[in-house]
């Protein structure tokens, strides 16, 4: 992974994380001071977002060359990823919708376990490659970590905001983060994939 700027570790991960997410509330350590002042930053109202400029140099901290350990293993994963991203958007919209076309109303526990099931079958297919790369590139530990936790309250808890909710860093959340992680390392474009 390029080295393009001085920044520590906490900074780079507050950038990483303000592209995948948007927005963050300020955090009470001070880690947003800097990254503020080299107006990588901006700061409105409590809220931090990227700035131009912040974009192009994480773009450019976030994308992988070619002969950085990993890089096959990301470019391998991707070109998979197509075939398991159509795979959860159809588990997701069950989640959501019943066959009847009725909004799942989560009453039906039977209908529910055999949807959150194929959600555990696409995980146990989908996480050993994200391991794999997370072993060479560190950052995408965090995926892994999140897509489980999420998982967890779907299985463990029962809870079914985790499952597709904005509100909450629920699998879907977490999953287009992944991806968006997955083109940001390749340096491609979600608007050029296949519809």
């Amino acid at each position: 992974m390029r080295r393009v700027s001085d920044l520590t570790a906490a900074e780079w991960s507050l950038l990483h994380t303000l592209r995948l997410c948007g927005l963050l509330a300020a955090s009470a350590d001070g880690t947003h001071a800097r990254v503020i002042e080299r107006e990588l930053v901006r700061s409105r109202s409590g809220r931090l977002a990227l700035t131009d400029a912040g974009r192009e140099l994480h773009a450019r901290w976030a994308r992988l060359d070619e002969d950085a350990p990993g890089y096959d293993k990301v470019v391998r994963f991707y070109g998979g990823f197509a075939a398991l991203n159509r795979e959860l958007l159809v588990v997701c919209s069950a989640w959501q919708v019943l066959p009847s076309g009725a909004t799942n109303d989560h009453r039906d526990a039977a209908y529910d376990w055999g949807v959150t099931t194929r959600l555990v079958t696409l995980h146990e297919r989908a996480a050993p490659a994200v391991r794999g790369i997370a072993r060479h590139v560190e950052r995408f530990a965090m995926h892994d970590r999140r897509l489980r936790f999420a998982l967890r309250q779907v299985v463990d808890e029962g809870d079914a905001q985790w499952f597709t909710s904005p509100r909450v860093e629920s699998y879907h959340t977490v999953w287009n983060q992944l991806h968006e992680d997955l083109l940001l390392a390749l340096g491609r474009d979600r608007a050029d994939e296949p519809a």
